[in-house]
């Protein structure tokens, strides 16, 4: 019996746009994903790294760009969070039927971009839905390594097998999977977390 729900955020809330960074940075010379940039990225990601070394590495790579440039590219990810899906969350916190929680891979540009587009107020709904709100950068830990699931169950002394897992990358729901904690592999453009009550467990 499901007690608990681990949501991520990134095309399970807010929409993404994931190759719109690839587009961005073609502009500045992008060509394909160098094992530098992706190791650059996973660091800042994970909170290794502050925002102004990510910015200034990514210059480096891309002398082109300058730090505004870079940040627009690297905000072009994020596109809405529509109400609908607020609404759906809410409703769901008011019920009380389960303990919530947010594990996303984000990082500090990211969540300010977020919280400006969605505004504070909006931000403050979502993210009072939760008991917890993990983002990677704050934690240092990101998905699929297992020990970011190990932390959030510890943490919160949640049971895998009573904890639902939702999250659009495969990659994620199989790592979790094999920590015994029942996975929704949300498809993109095909279902939406609105869907829940047809899909928990």
């Amino acid at each position: 019996m499901t007690k608990n729900i681990i949501f991520d955020f990134g095309d399970i809330f807010i929409n993404l746009d994931k190759q719109a960074v690839f587009k961005e940075l073609a502009k500045y010379g992008f060509t394909s994903l160098t094992p530098e940039l992706d190791s650059v990225a996973k660091k800042y990601e994970q909170g290794l790294i502050s925002s102004e070394n990510f910015i200034q590495s990514l210059i480096t790579i891309f002398p082109k760009a300058d730090a505004s440039k870079i940040k627009t590219a690297w905000n072009s990810i994020l596109l809405d969070f529509p109400l609908r899906r607020l609404e759906f969350l809410e409703n769901l916190a008011k019920e009380k039927k389960y303990r919530l929680f947010l594990l996303s891979n984000t990082n500090e540009i990211h969540i300010s971009y977020v919280i400006e587009s969605m505004g504070k107020e909006n931000y403050k709904r979502f993210k009072d839905c939760f008991e917890k709100f993990y983002l990677s950068h704050e934690i240092q830990l990101r998905k699929p390594n297992a020990d970011i699931y190990e932390y959030v169950l510890q943490q919160n002394n949640l049971i895998a097998e009573e904890t639902f897992f939702i999250d659009d990358t495969k990659e994620n729901t199989d790592a979790a999977e094999k920590l015994g904690i029942p996975c929704w592999n949300l498809q993109v453009g095909f279902e939406d977390v609105t869907d829940l009550k047809n899909k928990i467990q």
